[in-house]
């Protein structure tokens, strides 16, 4: 027999604001956009917006860094 003296096993882990998990398929959607955001020229990244250097930045992040 094990006596544990902590309350854990009455309470969740996790609390009501517990962290998600994020899908699959965020991941794939989140690595294509940045694929394509990579071979965009710069007439159509101005039309969106966006300078090349701020393109290149978010193209060269990983496909997990999803924030």
């Amino acid at each position: 027999m094990t006596i544990s003296l902590s309350n854990t096993r009455h309470r969740s882990c996790a609390g009501p604001k517990a962290a998600q998990a994020t899908p699959l398929s965020t991941y794939f959607t989140v690595w294509k956009q940045r694929r394509e955001l990579s071979r965009m020229g710069a007439n159509r990244l101005k039309d969106l917006g966006i300078s090349p250097d701020q393109a290149a930045a978010e193209a060269n992040r990983r496909f997990w860094d999803v924030s």
